[in-house]
């Protein structure tokens, strides 16, 4: 019984990341035909905080014109960077290490077996990591996302605190990981052993380059792309 409940657990997390994903990558009218499957999906989840929040969340892009999510998420993501969707640019910034680090998510996906097209995108890009997760590989993608909780709740505070809600989607991913989602960047710092009266200098925000972020509609061709 313990086996079957980790099990429905695994399938309604991948339903979460998948859906997530879909929310956090480029608005397109592919994304706002799929939402009601998405909201079918989240629906048969249950109704947990989180979960309500997503629902929320794609609620949220289907009431809303594709020109305004488009312009919207530009805004959120493109032009700020403390919405920086790249896992390893929180923790390593335009520093020599980062390559290193990329090269090994790629590796990841390789060694999964699975063919990932990443549509020009930078392979530590959340929507990219998160449908990895859930169509491809859950234990190596939730293993990539548990690496980079740091990353993923210092990007839940900014949103939260810029009122966007964008949030939602982030905050749902951070649920299915394990442990509790700390209160503030002190907090996360704590949590990865760092200190300091600054927690957000000490996180590979500098130097900024733009051309890590760069601006749709780059990315606004296909979805996020694993194939199968």
């Amino acid at each position: 019984m313990i086996g079957l409940r980790r099990r429905a657990a695994a399938r309604d997390d991948r339903v979460v990341h998948l859906v997530a994903g879909r929310c956090l990558d480029y608005p397109s009218a592919e994304l706002v035909a799929d939402l009601p499957s998405m909201r079918d999906a989240l629906a048969e989840r249950g109704d947990s905080a989180f979960v309500t929040g997503l629902a929320g969340l794609v609620a949220h892009l289907g009431q809303t014109d594709l020109p305004d999510l488009q312009q919207t998420y530009v805004d959120t993501f493109d032009l700020s960077r403390k919405h920086a969707l790249y896992l390893s640019y929180w923790t390593d910034g335009d520093t020599r290490r980062r390559g290193e680090v990329l090269g090994r998510f790629k590796t990841a996906y390789r060694s999964s077996g699975a063919v990932v097209d990443t549509h020009g995108e930078l392979p530590d890009y959340l929507p990219m990591v998160l449908e990895f997760a859930a169509r491809v590989d859950a234990a190596t993608g939730v293993a990539l996302l548990q690496e980079y909780r740091a990353s993923l709740e210092l990007l839940r505070i900014a949103l939260q605190e810029n009122k966007s809600p964008y949030a939602a989607a982030v905050v749902a991913v951070c649920a299915t990981l394990p442990g509790e989602s700390p209160p503030d960047r002190a907090a996360v710092m704590e949590m990865v052993g760092l200190s300091g009266p600054h927690p957000t200098e000490s996180v590979g925000l500098e130097p900024y380059d733009p051309r890590l972020l760069p601006l749709q509609p780059v990315s606004s061709g296909a979805p996020t792309g694993v194939a199968l």
